[in-house]
């Protein structure tokens, strides 16, 4: 199927990579089906999609690439809510907030993004304790 994005212009996706955010995402909660959409090979940034919405998609990043040490416990019903069997089913992105120069852009850090990307199952998951990552985590220059 084709969508237009944000970003790339059309591209054509299977329907067997449209992700389901239950409940949405903060802010967007009408949108419930995303595609995740690879910048390039090796790259730890990608764009995540509304398949139904040009309009509404995100710079999403690997947010390990940028803090090492960065970790966050699950609720058991956040594991049930995501179906995750083994932690391997589970991929986590951060949003990124575009600057100029883009040195200065920033990862969300407090709001990860878990994606098990087995059963096409996500959602944004805001970290309860607020001061363990920052909003705003600069991707250069941060605490790599």
């Amino acid at each position: 199927m084709n969508i237009e994005t944000k970003f790339l212009g059309q591209v054509t996706i299977e329907e067997t990579e449209i992700i389901q955010f239950q409940n949405g995402l903060p802010g967007f909660e009408d949108n419930k089906e995303f595609v995740i959409l690879p910048l390039e090979k090796d790259s730890p940034f990608a764009i995540l999609q509304s398949i139904k919405q040009q309009e509404i998609g995100f710079v999403i990043a690997l947010p390990f690439v940028f803090k090492k040490d960065y970790a966050f416990d699950l609720t058991e019903e956040d594991r049930e809510e995501l179906q995750i069997d083994s932690s391997e089913d589970l991929i986590t992105y951060s949003i990124v907030t575009l600057k100029e120069p883009f040195s200065s852009s920033t990862l969300n850090l407090q709001a990860p993004l878990l994606i098990n990307h087995k059963q096409k199952i996500a959602k944004q998951l805001v970290l309860q304790d607020a001061n363990a990552y920052p909003l705003r985590f600069q991707i250069e220059g941060g605490n790599m």
